[in-house]
């Protein structure tokens, strides 16, 4: 049988690490990794090779990057016997919104705001994601939030709404394949007294002075305009098909037509069946 080998963890000078590929990050990103890196130290160590008396880099980069920057001497490494071939970027997942949401709550049972604001390279944790703000979110679109079909501002408005009139804006907007928080906001507008959450002891977050209630406004007819784009597209794709069903009907109650068409392509025949079929309701 043969030896299993061993992976070890060490210490190595930062002039002794070599990248072995490069890449660019969001500067949001170096940030925090920079200031989590000051604030409790490089948690993930590096994974490196040994070649030529070097370290070659296979994962890690931005951490040696930040680390170079910070002036650290001494990087803590996972020492593999060989080169392999496997990315260990490419089988980690980037963390959603609400699975930070649900770390940051679990650390602040043993560690203050303060500390973990400044890990993360914050200056409040006041603007993340709270369970009482979740607990008015349809899970639907926590769902889309969390794989970035809308943005928070979008999340935020959604919460004036209940849960259920959460649902259907999101149905309406993957409709029209419009996810922009001016086409939510445009059907929140839209929606029922009775489908309405009631406004709280906060004030609204939109009334913050007449330059922003006047951009407001203008964000909203604009949502407007688009809105009524869309339903007049539709009407006009409705009106095509209903002439199409009629062209279609005219075909195929041509016998001579039919017959060819039966005998060439009966497929085709068989589709236009169906298109009448169903411009008439089935029946």
């Amino acid at each position: 049988m043969a030896r299993r080998k061993i992976v070890k963890g060490e210490d190595v000078p930062i002039v002794k690490l070599v990248p072995l590929h490069e890449r660019k990050a969001s500067n949001r990103s170096r940030t925090r990794l920079s200031a989590s890196i000051n604030s409790i130290g490089l948690i993930e160590p590096l994974a490196v090779y040994k070649e030529n008396g070097s370290y070659m880099i296979l994962d890690g980069y931005l951490r040696y990057k930040t680390c170079l920057d910070l002036g650290i001497e001494t990087v803590p490494c996972i020492i593999l016997p060989n080169k392999e071939a496997y990315t260990f970027n490419r089988m980690i997942n980037p963390i959603t919104p609400v699975q930070e949401h649900r770390m940051i709550t679990q650390s602040l049972e043993t560690l203050s705001e303060d500390t973990i604001a400044k890990t993360l390279g914050l200056t409040t944790l006041r603007h993340k994601l709270t369970d009482a703000f979740l607990s008015k979110l349809h899970p639907r679109v926590i769902e889309a939030y969390d794989k970035r079909k809308i943005r928070k501002v979008t999340v935020e408005d959604l919460t004036f709404v209940k849960p259920e009139r959460q649902a259907q804006i999101l149905d309406e907007m993957a409709r029209v394949s419009d996810f922009s928080t001016a086409y939510a906001r445009t059907l929140i507008l839209r929606t029922p007294p009775a489908l309405r959450n009631k406004k709280g002891k906060g004030t609204n977050p939109w009334e913050k002075g007449s330059r922003q209630k006047k951009e407001l406004t203008t964000k909203l007819e604009e949502a407007e305009q688009r809105y009524d784009f869309y339903s007049m597209l539709y009407r006009q794709y409705v009106t095509d098909l209903l002439k199409l069903c009629i062209y279609v009907r005219k075909l195929i109650s041509n016998e001579k037509v039919a017959e060819y068409i039966q005998t060439q392509h009966p497929e085709i025949l068989e589709r236009f069946q169906s298109i009448v079929f169903e411009a008439e309701g089935g029946k």
